[in-house]
């Protein structure tokens, strides 16, 4: 589903997205509360949302959909407080709308099948924002760690490296099948929603640093 005030954006991002085989536009709203209303009937498995409509906001139709469907964030705002509104309303991906067609249908097809992601733009900002705070973290996270396994701290160090997993299925000489079960068991012991997360904690854990 889109959810845009701008019948000229939605136009577009229907055109790029209905030539693919695999995606279907099932439906459109111009607001928040549009769109919200329509979840129940259209039931996307993911909804492209804008973040300043009138009505009801982006953030906040976010937050009453996000435990129903996949939502990412599309924006001409490269803005802090947008993306991490975005993010702790559940978001699961966010993309400024200066991406490149492929970049959008990479990026449904990544979310619908489950995956997180950030604009390359903004993921050292939530890395830099989700850490601060000194060495609180590693402390606080201690514990949570000591339920992963050896091979599954591996894991969360390649996923915030931001390898797939096939990446990381070659590096570790495993199936990709094996790493898949690996980052279901790291999400589900840490209890983290995607790999969005995962990143933030294996950061602000003090499992990887970030780059000076």
């Amino acid at each position: 589903m889109l959810v845009d005030d701008q019948p000229l954006l939605v136009s577009g991002f229907a055109m790029i997205l209905s030539t693919e085989d695999d995606i279907e536009v099932v439906g459109q709203a111009r607001n928040g509360r549009e769109a919200v209303d329509a979840m129940p009937a259209l039931a996307p498995d993911v909804v492209l949302m804008d973040v300043q409509m009138p009505v009801l906001d982006g953030i906040e139709a976010t937050r009453l959909v996000s435990d129903q469907t996949k939502v990412i964030i599309l924006t001409t705002f490269d803005r802090d407080d947008y993306l991490f509104d975005a993010l702790a309303a559940g978001a699961s991906g966010f993309l400024l709308k200066n991406a490149d067609p492929d970049d959008l249908v990479d990026a449904v097809r990544a979310v619908a099948h489950g995956h997180a992601l950030l604009a390359p733009e903004v993921t050292s900002r939530v890395i830099s924002r989700m850490t601060e705070g000194g060495s609180a973290g590693p402390t606080r996270h201690a514990a949570a760690l000591d339920r992963l396994t050896a091979r599954e701290k591996e894991v969360l160090q390649q996923v915030a490296r931001g390898l797939s997993n096939a990446e990381i299925a070659a590096e570790m000489f495993v199936g990709d099948a094996t790493v898949k079960t690996h980052v279901s068991n790291v999400l589900a012991k840490l209890h983290l929603r995607d790999r969005v997360q995962a990143v933030v904690f294996a950061y602000e854990a003090g499992v990887v640093s970030p780059t000076p």
